[in-house]
């Protein structure tokens, strides 16, 4: 019948979904462990309690406009993709730096030299959901009667930092492009969306004047967990009824997902969601304590908690406890992996399940990942959350899409090894000139240029009408910096070739370990 979703489903482009990532991160880091001596904490506080091992971090040189347009230039000039081949930009951030206008149009200066200024969208904001929301608004065009045939192009990025306490350890900076059309490698499996918003002041920025949140530790905790557990009964309840129409007649619990990657605020809340979902499987599943079809290994010892109500143990130690040593296999296997940006450069905001989603790709062989079914949960304060899954491309041949995918990203690692450590005094230096200089006028940054990675913009000065210029450090090492004053054409350097397809990882070396902690 007319609107039905089958009668939809024949003009839908095929495999709409990522076609290519691109992620940047600051050039600079501290250690966690030091942090945690410098703020005059146990051992461990940070390390082992949150899960973190290091924290990206941006001087004044950088900001929310900076980030972006370095992610997008290095994922134009990787892919190839001509900027005339853009409908579509959205840009997901909660990094405010103008209360009218968005991000978006500033990096639309990168389109001027193509002629190209038909692109649709602009930003998106709520708190670390609004990547999520931008990404949905690109498939949603892509498969909407306003697709022009051309690529969407998605921009997630923040500044995460913090006021002095318990809250800092938990901050990162970073940014994720993705472009996103059809015959894609991640492709969006339709139907299998399950969101829940809500209204709680868990996290909030209601101070203008200050890059600083105000935060509910202990209500975000509970609001992230209720938000989970709502959204994976409702892909269940989805996921069965497409099932149920295809004649499969099966149970959907965690073993149906390839992977299992999550918004993450610190490593440790990650590992404590992924036991939340064994415990979701547990409660829904009958048999799960023996018998027919139960499964008497993985639930072994689980029995005591049978009866338990999910909203009654977000902070019962006995149940995360128990689930937690039952699903850490699962862990190894399924979310450990999506940890390595997020344990080594901290919560990045809206790029975080991004990052943690790269973090999957580049340490697995393109075999590996063909026809696997990657489960993302996004959660942003406030509250808005989303349980989704992607389903991996069979064709893992070389030169495939998924093979060139992977390929960019394989050297995550390495890139992550390549910054700069410096002292946790440096960092409070830094946060306090933000802190001073936020929105200041006539400005011109202190930061050191030489330090941030080749092919980075960076912030030049703040004029006097709070305007904001820019400048890109080479790509070549060996060239000066070329300035982009303004709303100056920042297309007007010649763009480099598109770079060669980077050599596939080498067999022995397609798991290296992701720096989480074991504990």
């Amino acid at each position: 019948m007319p609107g039905s979703v089958s009668a939809m489903a024949a003009n839908w482009p095929k495999d709409v979904g990522i076609l290519a990532m691109e992620l940047y991160f600051p050039s600079q880091y501290i250690e966690q462990a030091e942090l945690e001596h410098f703020d005059g904490v146990p051992a461990g506080k940070y390390t082992i309690g949150l899960g973190q091992v290091r924290m990206g971090f941006c001087t004044d040189r950088e900001d929310i406009n900076s980030l972006c347009l370095t992610v997008v230039q290095r994922l134009m000039e990787r892919s190839g993709v001509a900027y005339a081949s853009v409908g579509r930009l959205e840009v997901g951030t909660e990094t405010i730096i103008d209360k009218s206008k968005s991000v978006k149009t500033v990096i639309m200066q990168l389109f001027e030299e193509s002629g190209n200024g038909d692109v649709e969208g602009v930003d998106t904001t709520n708190a670390c959901y609004g990547g999520t929301a931008a990404l949905f608004n690109a498939v949603n065009w892509v498969e909407s009667s306003s697709w022009d045939g051309r690529y969407a192009l998605v921009v997630a990025a923040d500044i995460a930092v913090y006021a002095a306490g318990n809250a800092r350890p938990t901050g990162g900076a970073g940014a994720v492009a993705m472009l996103v059309g059809p015959d894609a490698p991640l492709i969006f499996e339709r139907g299998l969306r399950a969101t829940h918003m809500q209204h709680a002041y868990d996290f909030y920025k209601p101070d203008m004047a200050s890059e600083y949140p105000v935060v509910d530790g202990k209500l975000s905790i509970k609001c992230y967990l209720s938000a989970l557990d709502r959204c994976y009964a409702l892909y269940r309840d989805k996921i069965h009824a497409q099932w149920q129409r295809d004649g499969v007649d099966k149970r959907f619990s965690l073993d149906d997902f390839g992977y299992v990657v999550f918004h993450s605020p610190y490593c440790k809340l990650v590992q404590k969601s992924l036991a939340r979902l064994l415990l979701n499987d547990f409660l829904t599943n009958p048999d799960a304590c023996g018998g027919d079809g139960g499964n008497t290994e993985l639930f072994a010892g689980l029995g005591a908690f049978r009866d338990v109500r999910p909203e009654d143990t977000y902070f019962d130690r006995d149940v995360e406890k128990a689930f937690m040593a039952a699903s850490i296999q699962l862990f190894e296997q399924k979310t450990k992996p999506s940890l390595l940006v997020s344990s080594q450069n901290g919560n990045m905001y809206t790029p975080s399940v991004y990052g943690c989603l790269a973090s999957v790709l580049a340490q697995h062989m393109p075999q590996e990942l063909a026809g696997q079914r990657i489960g993302i949960f996004s959660y942003g304060s406030g509250f808005a959350a989303t349980l989704y899954s992607v389903r991996v491309t069979q064709d893992s041949t070389p030169g495939s899409r998924l093979d060139k995918m992977v390929s960019s990203l394989y050297n995550l690692r390495a890139r992550l090894d390549s910054r700069r450590k410096v002292s946790p005094a440096i960092f409070t230096e830094n946060l306090k000139l933000r802190e001073e200089r936020h929105h200041e006028a006539s400005y011109t940054p202190r930061g050191s240029v030489e330090d941030l990675f080749p092919g980075t913009w960076y912030l030049t000065r703040v004029d006097d009408k709070h305007r904001r210029e820019y400048a890109r450090r080479a790509v070549n090492d060996n060239l000066s910096p070329e300035a982009a004053p303004g709303n100056a054409n920042l297309a007007t350097e010649s763009l480099p070739s598109p770079v060669k397809k980077i050599p596939r990882i080498p067999a022995t070396a397609n798991k290296p370990d992701n720096g989480v902690s074991d504990h």
